[in-house]
This record gives structure tokens, C-alpha cells and sequence, in this order.
């Protein structure tokens, strides 16, 4: 089972390595003089790294995978690339706000 703190953590580490990665994929195309845009660019690295790691960790737990676990892969997979597009703190504020009027009601 997944639970938020969980996916939360998976985020953070997903957007974390994505800054890190799209720098140092900007600094191999600037020496070869390639051209880019940088946030098509921080989001295919966002959706690449976070299908890896929501799939290793999948794997690592050993989770069975059920239709319940490909939507948290997939909303993973999403979260990591908004984060790339807007921020971690805005994606993480999202969902704290989500989680608030559902305990609330």
C-alpha cells in the first residue's frame, strides 16, 4: 500500500533529482552547442526519473501490482511533472488543501 507520505516523499526525491538532471543535461548541450527548451526538457526528465522511481520502488517493496497502485504510478508520474513545470511547493500545497477539505467534511 501506498500511503500520502509515502507518494509525498517520492516527489520530493523525484523533483529534487529532475533540477539536478536538467542542469547537468543543459551543460552536455551547451559544450555540443545543441539547442533546447528548458521546460520541455525539465519535464521529460520529470516523467522519465519518476517512472523509474515509483517503478523501483514498486519492485523494491514488493508490491503487488494491482489497478490501484498504476494510478499512484500514474498520478506520480504527473505530480513529478508539475512540479518540474510550476514547483514542488505549489504541487505540495495542492495537496495538502485537497487532503484538508477532505478531513473536514
Amino acid at each position: 500500500m501506498i500511503t500520502l507520505e509515502i507518494f509525498l516523499l517520492g516527489l520530493l526525491i523525484t523533483s529534487t533529482l529532475t533540477g539536478l538532471v536538467t542542469e547537468a543535461v543543459k551543460n552536455v548541450f551547451a559544450e555540443h552547442n545543441i539547442k533546447y527548451r528548458a521546460n520541455t526538457l525539465a519535464g521529460i526528465i520529470a516523467l522519465i526519473l519518476s517512472a523509474a522511481i515509483g517503478s523501483g520502488y514498486i519492485i523494491m517493496a514488493g508490491i503487488t501490482f494491482t489497478a490501484q497502485i498504476a494510478v499512484c504510478l500514474i498520478a506520480q508520474v504527473f505530480m513529478s511533472w508539475l512540479c518540474a513545470m510550476v514547483g514542488y511547493d505549489k504541487v505540495v500545497q495542492a495537496i495538502s488543501q485537497f487532503k484538508i477539505k477532505k478531513e473536514g467534511e
